[in-house]
């Protein structure tokens, strides 16, 4: 609680308890004499303090969210907790402290970086920086038990000594490379396991502590950087051997299953090559009669085309002959029909020549006009001096004039006979 507040309910309660008695003096007297104008005064100014009082410093406080509250009867000695909500607060009666309940965080100051005020030491004497954050919290069981012995400033009177006493004896037992790499775990827990019971003991409760980026001094990250490159590299050039280790035992494997693979095969073929030849060989107890009755078939057959073939000439042979004297009759017949047929034209023709030569002899100009006829189809018109001699018209045209009238009955009798060859071979 505030000094100044604690001063001003002494003052309070004094004046209470003078008024109280200046009260009893006077109901005391009051019997006797009447009160005085003083006493009156007193009284009067008491219950103005006390009601200003009141009306500064209201009788009622609130708990936030997250805090509590712990009262303290000045009186009896008494303790009081209370959370979230509103309280009764007498002045110059209780005395209240407030606390929060909810995780706070400390950060050790100048210890950050390498070159910093306070840096950490590792085991080979180095400064290095680590950033360091340790959340904690009030143990609500034992706030109430401990509200008179904690401080006002937790942080500073409770945490930081306890956690400054812890770290830097913790980090000088390891190397500046394991706390950069490989032992920041290991860090971390042990610092928890040491620094809880501390805080527990103050009614703290360690939540977590967490390592940050660790800083380190120049030279020293620049060495760590070609170490680690070198290590990389040889990690490197380890994982490549294993790799290719590995891929000439994959070889070994591939050549073995390959061989593997191939005297199987070759086995296979065999056991394949075994069983074609026994089935081939009981297949030929079987092939062997068939064959003997195929060829037994087939010499039948040959004798039996040969003689069909032989039978097929004999029959063609006659065949032939009757052919043979078919068309030798035929063609005899043929021969005295076509003796037959030119002995009857020529009698038609002699006959028809000797009627045409009648016909001429008494009409000589029937010759002028089959001439004509037989030339109509190729000469249009055909002009001619008639004859002087009273001949044919075309003479001149055919090349000469007869000779005499018996040459002259002649020429048709012979255009006419030549005519009915004509018609003859065209039939």
């Amino acid at each position: 609680m505030n000094p100044r507040f604690s001063r001003i309910a002494l003052r309070i309660r004094a004046i209470f308890s003078r008024g109280v008695h200046g009260t009893r003096r006077i109901a005391a007297t009051g019997l006797r004499r009447a009160a005085s104008a003083s006493g009156l005064m007193i009284a009067t100014a008491a219950a103005g303090a006390a009601g200003y009082l009141l009306w500064v410093h209201p009788p009622l406080e609130s708990v936030a969210r997250g805090d509590v509250a712990i009262r303290t009867n000045q009186l009896t000695g008494g303790v009081d907790e209370f959370r979230e909500g509103s309280l009764l607060l007498l002045p110059g009666l209780h005395e209240l402290r407030t606390f929060s309940l909810r995780d706070q965080v400390y950060r050790p100051e100048g210890s950050s970086r390498a070159d910093g005020p306070s840096p950490f030491q590792s085991v080979e004497g180095m400064s290095l920086g680590v950033d360091l954050t340790v959340r904690y919290a009030l143990d609500p069981a034992r706030v109430n038990a401990l509200s008179k012995n904690l401080p006002d400033d937790i942080a500073g009177q409770i945490v930081q000594p306890a956690v400054q006493g812890v770290i830097y004896k913790t980090f000088t037992r390891y190397t500046v490379r394991e706390i950069f790499s490989s032992k920041r775990a290991e860090i971390q827990q042990l610092i928890e396991a040491e620094l809880k019971p501390k805080l527990a003991a103050d009614g703290i409760l360690l939540r977590s502590v967490q390592m940050g980026k660790v800083d380190l001094p120049a030279d020293y990250r620049q060495g760590m950087d070609k170490l680690l490159a070198e290590e990389l590299a040889t990690e490197k050039m380890r994982y490549t051997l294993a790799l290719k280790e590995k891929r000439v035992k994959e070889t070994e494997l591939d050549a073995m299953a390959e061989k593997v693979r191939r005297e199987t095969n070759a086995q296979a073929a065999a056991n394949e090559q075994v069983i074609a030849a026994r089935a081939q060989e009981e297949a030929m107890k079987h092939v062997l009669p068939f064959k003997q009755k195929q060829i037994e078939q087939r010499q039948l057959e040959a004798e039996a085309e040969k003689q069909s073939r032989i039978r097929t000439a004999e029959g063609s042979a006659q065949a032939r002959r009757i052919e043979a004297a078919g068309e030798a009759d035929s063609r005899q017949k043929l021969a005295d029909a076509e003796a037959y047929r030119l002995d009857r034209v020529g009698k038609i023709n002699s006959e028809q020549m000797a009627r045409e030569g009648v016909l001429v002899t008494r009409h000589p100009l029937l010759i002028q006009k089959t001439m004509a006829d037989k030339l109509s189809d190729k000469i249009t018109v055909i002009i001619a001096p008639p004859s002087t001699s009273g001949g044919f018209v075309g003479a001149g045209l055919l090349g000469g004039a007869p000779k005499s009238g018996r040459n002259v009955a002649q020429a048709p009798r012979d255009a006419g006979m030549q005519d009915n060859d004509n018609k003859e071979e065209a039939e």
